[in-house]
């Protein structure tokens, strides 16, 4: 595609567009698994602009294919869809109409970067070279996950090439980072039952104190990133939920903890799990309850293929200043975007969008989390990018 570096900046055109598709899908999110309007409102954008989108894949999913009128490659180009269940405080005119749900990921601009994609290559289907399959991709918040069920019912067939951007406002907007190998942690959840034996609070000899119980495994969990797992190898544990009693002076006889465990390497996952298993069984027992550990795996670690990464520095290089294409630390955080890297080569990156001029300066997963739109733009130039160099290096 002749046009790819200099046209795509053309994208600019489109701007505006993108950003009313974000604020109407930040005013009207939708959580895991309940899409419904959400897909419905992309498959009338993409139908508007002379698109046949197929629906219903994978629960709300749904994909498009633009096929250009010279031969060449398969690409696909993916995005999020899903919201999150926090109450929006932004005061600002796009703020969610729905109580308890916002866009506190940046799935809205995301989806709004590929709409605006799909634009952009119905506008330039005489110089593109093969196809290009944009995928919108539901429930991407929770586990299991929205890419396997896709995957399954063959999202990815004749694709050769997948990428996709995650907008991050912990990097200053205009600046875009990966990294080759290892990038996003596995992300996996665990629930812990303790039981014990509930009394007066004035007789605790007569009682055995799930609070009490609770506390230690708090403090006995984080023993074993510090003397168990290999300090060179980067691992977290965090209980998120401890939950126990329920007036002042009765002895809990229940507490329920809920936490996660972030890894990279499966060995090191596999030891996690195992020492929590026996010192949830030998804490509980050594003040005399009982432990019961649910462990549920999450989504692999996301790793990129070291020639997508290669790629996406020399695309990056010919997008922005150099000095703005970073390479990238691990990211703790989790990404079913794995599954497609499991299957076809291809990379996942990041692109800024903190700006705390425009109020962008807070984390994911935040009340008043909002992104700098402009990194819109720098999102689907990166994109289209990334897929126009992999198209002319096949040809």
């Amino acid at each position: 595609m002749t046009e790819s570096f200099n046209d795509v900046r053309n994208m600019q055109s489109l701007y505006s567009a993108m950003v009313g598709w974000r604020r109407y899908l930040h005013r009207h999110p939708e959580l895991s698994y309940e899409e419904k309007q959400t897909s419905l409102y992309i498959a009338e954008q993409l139908r508007a602009m002379g698109c046949e989108p197929v629906v219903g894949v994978g629960g709300h999913g749904l994909t498009v294919l633009i096929q250009g009128e010279k031969p060449g490659p398969v690409v696909a180009l993916r995005a999020d869809i899903d919201a999150l269940p926090i109450q929006d405080q932004k005061q600002v005119d796009y703020i969610s109409t729905v109580p308890g749900v916002m866009h506190a990921c940046g799935h809205d601009a995301h989806t709004a970067t590929l709409l605006g994609i799909a634009k952009y290559y119905m506008d330039h289907r005489s110089a593109l070279a093969g196809a290009r399959k944009l995928i919108f991709q539901p429930a991407e918040e929770s586990t299991p996950g929205g890419a396997l069920p896709m995957i399954r019912e063959g999202v990815l067939e004749n694709v050769d090439a997948i990428y996709g951007v995650h907008l991050w406002t912990p990097l200053p907007v205009g600046m875009v980072a990966s990294k080759s190998g290892a990038f996003m942690a596995a992300p996996d959840e665990f629930y812990i039952d303790i039981t014990g034996r509930g009394g007066h609070g004035g007789l605790p000899h007569e009682t055995i104190d799930a609070i009490i119980i609770g506390s230690a495994l708090v403090s006995a969990l984080q023993t074993i990133i510090s003397r168990n797992v290999n300090p060179l190898e980067p691992a977290v544990i965090s209980v998120g939920s401890f939950q126990a009693g329920s007036t002042t002076n009765v002895i809990a006889e229940t507490a329920h903890l809920r936490g996660t465990v972030r890894t990279f390497n499966p060995d090191t996952r596999k030891l996690i799990r195992q020492r929590m298993e026996e010192m949830i069984q030998q804490t509980c027992s050594m003040y005399g309850g009982k432990g019961v550990l649910d462990y549920r795996e999450g989504y692999p670690t996301v790793v990129n293929d070291a020639d997508e990464i290669a790629r996406f520095f020399k695309v990056g290089g010919k997008l922005l200043p150099q000095e703005q294409v970073q390479q990238s630390g691990l990211i703790m955080a989790g990404e079913d975007f794995s599954y497609y890297l499991q299957q076809r080569r291809g990379c996942f990156m990041f692109v800024g969008a903190g700006n705390p001029e425009k109020g962008a300066r807070y984390p994911h997963h935040h009340p008043l989390f909002d992104i700098d739109e402009n990194a819109m733009l720098i999102s689907a130039n990166l994109l289209i990018g990334m897929a126009e160099d992999f198209a002319s290096s096949q040809i």
